[in-house]
């Protein structure tokens, strides 16, 4: 069965944390000095923090594969929605080892789709994350609620 995936970005990490603790009746699954995540069974989520230096709120959603056959599932899902698909491949990200593409939905918001093969000792360099997010950036002209990195210039007003 597949599970749900929600990322927050958070100012004040072990205030978050017990916010979400209280809010799950549960202490994180894994917590490390930026990051904390619980896999939850009701709601069946896989619900991340992290502060890692991104603006406050919500990072992306996604949908995590519990096997091979469901991320192929999945992963054709991603094309027929439509979009651009940014594939990943094999990755360590978020103290784990994972495959993972992406896609924006139509507001804007990143899709992470994933299937967690082993753990990681460190968070992860972030490269396939930024190449998903550099690619939705070229998509000019981005919704305009969307983040966009320091010094971007596209679909500036004049």
């Amino acid at each position: 069965m597949k599970r749900m995936h929600v990322h927050v970005a958070v100012d004040d990490l072990p205030r978050a944390i017990g916010f979400y603790s209280a809010l799950f009746a549960a202490a994180p699954a894994v917590t490390k000095a930026d990051y904390a995540k619980w896999m939850l069974d009701d709601p069946r989520v896989n619900f991340a923090i992290s502060a890692r230096g991104r603006a406050a709120g919500l990072d992306h959603l996604g949908i995590q594969a519990e096997d091979k056959d469901e991320l192929r599932e999945i992963y054709a899902r991603l094309h027929q929605a439509g979009g651009d698909v940014v594939a990943q491949g094999a990755t360590n990200c978020c103290y784990a080892k994972s495959e993972k593409s992406w896609i924006d939905d139509p507001a804007g918001i990143a899709w992470e789709t994933f299937l967690t093969t082993g753990e990681s000792t460190d968070y992860g360099d972030g490269s396939g994350e930024r190449g998903a997010r550099v690619a939705r950036d070229k998509a000019c002209c981005a919704p305009q609620a969307a983040a966009q990195p320091a010094g971007a210039t596209c679909c500036a007003t004049a």
